[in-house]
């Protein structure tokens, strides 16, 4: 039952990237090819969001549902990493036409083609 939440919280997500065509193949292709801004409209207000809500956490110490202080630990100063990661990254997403979440929200859309994505991924 504890992971009940979760589960709905996944469903949910996945509703909203098959409403908002993020896990469509055609949108992922022209974003790549720079022929719309669709994609990186999404990524980008995800982007930041992300960045006020970490700072809405750290700014209002806020506690986490067990009443635990949330500690966001520095990141590492080396870039070499995150530019290798990104690459590998962005290449399997280039290849498979999507990303390792979108992958599940695909098999669930019925696309059981991505069976072949995950097992490789």
């Amino acid at each position: 039952m504890k992971s009940l939440k979760f589960l709905l919280i996944g469903i949910f997500f996945g509703i909203v990237l098959v409403k908002s065509e993020a896990v469509s193949w055609y949108r992922i292709y022209e974003m790549f090819k720079f022929q719309s801004f669709h994609m990186y409209g999404i990524i980008g207000s995800a982007v930041i969001l992300g960045i006020l809500f970490i700072q809405v956490l750290k700014r209002s110490k806020l506690k986490s549902f067990e009443g635990e202080d949330i500690y966001i630990p520095p990141k590492d100063k080396g870039y070499a990493r995150y530019i290798l990661g990104g690459s590998i990254f962005g290449l399997g997403w280039a290849l498979a036409g999507t990303c390792p979440g979108p992958m599940y929200v695909l098999v669930g859309t019925g696309v059981l083609t991505m069976l072949i994505v995950i097992a490789g991924a």
